[in-house]
């Protein structure tokens, strides 16, 4: 819930924080039931909530990044009108209190500079947000794979070792 409010606004790297935590409590106290084949088992069904949640968890880790830096998050044409909104929030700004401008153009300085962050900030906020679900569910999808294909692998060790070393009946 603490994150509904953090995507109101710029996401803060409070954020990552609790992406952070929830993962690790994931990881410490959460294990996926023995390999079961088959699309109906428990393990399937399992496995495909336990990779959501930490979809979702990676999602909400990675969103003050992929916010900030583009490298992280190269979707052209998402950011390029963050910074238009930022100028004409900046000329809003200079326009609303008109008849003061001569009085203390420091001040409306400063004030168009906040105008233009908080501005270009929301705006980079709702594309970020409006592109987590495709990161969750990319980071889903590997985690599901993963953690499958090392069950997998597990059962198969173990199934391996067993026919080699068989139970003694004495």
């Amino acid at each position: 819930m603490s994150t509904a409010a953090l995507a109101q606004g710029s996401w803060q790297w409070f954020s990552t924080y609790i992406g952070v935590t929830l993962l690790a409590l994931i990881f410490s106290f959460y294990r996926l039931p023995t390999w079961i084949p088959g699309l109906g088992s428990t393990y399937m069904r399992n496995l495909a909530a336990y990779s959501l949640v930490v979809g979702l968890c990676v999602a909400i880790t990675l969103a003050p990044a992929l916010q900030r830096w583009t490298w992280l998050f190269p979707m052209p044409g998402t950011r390029s009108g963050c910074p238009e909104i930022g100028r004409y929030e900046g000329l809003r700004t200079e326009a609303a209190p008109a008849s003061l401008v001569g009085r203390d153009s420091a001040a409306l300085a400063h004030a168009q500079e906040i105008q233009i962050h908080d501005a270009v900030a929301d705006c980079l906020s709702a594309t970020t947000t409006l592109w987590l679900p495709v990161y969750g569910a990319g980071a889903a999808v590997l985690v599901g794979l993963g953690a499958w294909s090392l069950d997998r692998a597990r059962v198969r060790k173990r199934s391996a070792a067993a026919t080699r070393n068989p139970a003694r009946k004495d």
